[in-house]
């Protein structure tokens, strides 16, 4: 071997290696080499096997991988293969494992659930799997082995999940490699590049920076030397903004000091609409509150067609009257999160008169806060929320 590699003979074979596999991995040439010479036979066949085409029946992939196997070198890049999400091929940036027991938050975002042939799915994945099989009425199943899934047969793999936030993660600001536990603290409040804002923002300061910068710019900021009237008009901004969140508590403050108010829990269980293309939506069953006999009603994207083709999801929902009344019943009525969901719903107040003739609202949104709350509702396999009725009295 040592005379081969003093006369070059084995690097020229390899240079002109064909596509097939024994040619990859270099076993055709060390044999060619004493029989190749300028001219001979072994470079005029290198040379007609190089002009043909890859030969179909290689398998280039088991090459690839071979070499892949050989450059990652870190355990880190081979365990982030190993634990990514079997759907979105990542890993969630946010720790969920805790030490201590006693004092456990929930972060189901970060969490991961395994099938029963152990397939990873993150939690975000997993209740958008849930989401797709309730809106096309089927059973969900796992991406890979296409076994059933669901609350009740999914478990998290808590062992996972540690073993995930041990592992580095890139900061978005300093580009510097931290654990994913310790990811988050970083970048709010020990990176020096995170964005930040000036302390005169409430005075108009429109600069934002890395924070390492702030020092120099609160010293120079000009907004402090403002006078009173510059900041007047800022100030009236601030006041508008404020009086407009303080605007949906002195409505509810108001509501609750009337004579007739009443509260329920409801379910919203899932249905099938009787078309053709059946639609999915939800009704509660009936209910009493303030004498009368009330249902709610809610669908999925306004009832679009494939709503399981959207990314962007939202719910709206219809309070209607079943029982008679003798004259018209104004009502105010809005719908909060029940004592046993963790969906994350902004309270908003709708006014409707209900009459014999008009005993329907209008359907009007729920006041969810992102797509991704939609999908932990539709995941779920009721919805349950707490409704507050007033009645106004004339």
């Amino acid at each position: 071997m040592s005379s081969l590699e003093d006369r070059g003979e084995v690097g020229v074979p390899v240079a002109t290696a064909p596509s097939s596999s024994s040619a990859g991995l270099g076993v055709g040439a060390v044999g060619a080499g004493p029989e190749a010479g300028p001219g001979g036979p072994g470079v005029q066949g290198g040379q007609e096997q190089a002009d043909q085409e890859p030969d179909p029946d290689a398998p280039p992939k088991k090459r690839v991988r071979l070499l892949q196997e050989g450059e990652a070198g870190k355990l880190e890049e081979r365990l982030y293969v190993v634990l990514c999400c079997t759907v979105c091929l990542d890993l969630p940036k946010a720790s969920v494992y805790q030490t201590d027991c006693n004092v456990r938050v929930d972060l189901p975002i970060s969490s991961f659930y395994q099938c029963t042939n152990g397939h990873l799915m993150c939690a975000g994945c997993f209740i958008h799997l849930l989401a797709d099989a309730r809106l096309k009425e089927e059973q969900a199943t796992c991406p890979n082995c296409r076994c059933e899934i669901s609350k009740s047969l999914c478990c998290r793999n808590l062992a996972v999940e540690k073993a995930v936030s041990e592992l580095p993660c890139e900061c978005s600001f300093c580009l510097k490699l931290f654990p994913r536990s310790m990811l988050e603290r970083h970048q709010k409040e020990e990176c020096q590049d995170r964005v930040t804002v000036c302390k005169y923002k409430r005075i108009g300061c429109p600069w934002k920076g890395p924070f390492h910068e702030l020092t120099v710019h609160e010293a120079e900021c000009c907004h402090p030397t403002k006078t009173g009237n510059e900041l007047m008009g800022i100030l009236d901004v601030m006041d508008q903004s404020h009086r407009k969140e303080m605007q949906l508590y002195n409505g509810i403050f108001s509501l609750l000091c009337f004579e007739k108010i009443g509260f329920t829990e409801v379910q919203f269980r899932p249905y099938r609409t009787e078309d053709f293309i059946t639609r999915l939506y939800y009704e509660t069953p009936r209910f009493t509150v303030l004498n009368q006999t009330w249902v709610l009603k809610a669908r999925v994207n306004d009832s679009e067609r494939n709503p399981n083709l959207s990314c962007k999801r939202t719910l709206s929902f219809q309070l209607i009257l079943k029982s008679k009344v003798n004259s018209a019943m104004e009502c105010s009525y809005l719908l909060l999160k029940g004592p046993y969901d963790d969906v994350k719903i902004k309270p908003v107040i709708y006014h409707y008169v209900f009459s014999n003739d008009a005993n329907e609202t209008d359907y009007m949104p729920l006041p969810i806060i992102d797509s991704i709350e939609c999908n932990k509702l539709l995941a779920a396999k009721n919805i349950n929320l707490r409704l507050f009725i007033f009645q106004i009295q004339k």
